[in-house]
């Protein structure tokens, strides 16, 4: 009797745990194709937003889940081709935005960096009056997997044939500035016009035994 009155004084097993086939499985899901691969074919793509759904858990079904879009920032390398496209096309009001106000910009045939916006768009102003806008960028390769960095490999074209000379690669670090993604810093390395091949190796090895025999040289490098 005892055994009897202790059994059914348990509450049952049914009605004690939670309803959970009723319950939404999505608390929150964020869509994890919001990538898109930057190759040749994808030139004119941009970034799509991000679809996150939303759902209480409630009893009811999938009437709770609401979609909301949030925008997503620009892909950094979206960012470095819109550089691109705004020097090609003259535009340097397209490009000031992409510019962060400190940014500091080398290009390494000169012998100081370029420092802060200003004085970069200057640069580049000098640089499309010295040259036809027949004579594009045309970028070859260029890195996306990294959202604060960003190497680019391009070439010159003179009306669609490569220009002599002009290979180069560059680099760009990318950081949000007041909510803003913005380029803070490049580097421009350009193919040289006089190429000394091996004798570049003789004159770093004789560079080399001079900072071996007088170190004190070194404070001068």
């Amino acid at each position: 009797m005892l055994l009897n009155s202790t059994i059914s004084a348990l509450p049952s097993p049914a009605s004690s745990l939670p309803n959970l086939t009723k319950v939404s499985p999505y608390s929150v899901m964020a869509s994890a194709h919001n990538f898109i691969p930057w190759g040749r074919s994808r030139k004119g793509a941009r970034t799509p937003p991000t679809l996150i759904m939303v759902s209480s858990f409630s009893s009811s079904s999938s009437e709770n889940q609401t979609a909301v879009i949030v925008p997503s920032q620009p892909l950094a390398a979206e960012i470095v081709r819109s550089f691109y496209e705004g020097i090609n096309g003259r535009d340097l009001a397209s490009v000031e935005p992409l510019i962060a106000e400190k940014c500091v910009y080398e290009d390494l045939i000169f012998p100081r960096p370029f420092v802060g916006r200003k004085a970069i768009l200057e640069f580049f102003k000098s640089f499309i009056d010295s040259i036809s806008k027949d004579l594009q960028f045309v970028i070859d390769d260029i890195s996306s997997e990294d959202s604060s960095a960003v190497g680019v490999k391009w070439h010159l074209e003179w009306k669609g044939k490569a220009f002599p000379f002009s290979k180069g690669c560059s680099f760009y670090r990318l950081e949000m500035v007041d909510g803003r993604k913005q380029i803070i810093y490049g580097r421009d390395v350009v193919e040289p016009a006089i190429k000394p091949g091996e004798a570049a190796l003789g004159a770093i090895r004789a560079v080399t035994w001079l900072l071996q025999q007088f170190p004190q040289l070194a404070d001068q490098l």
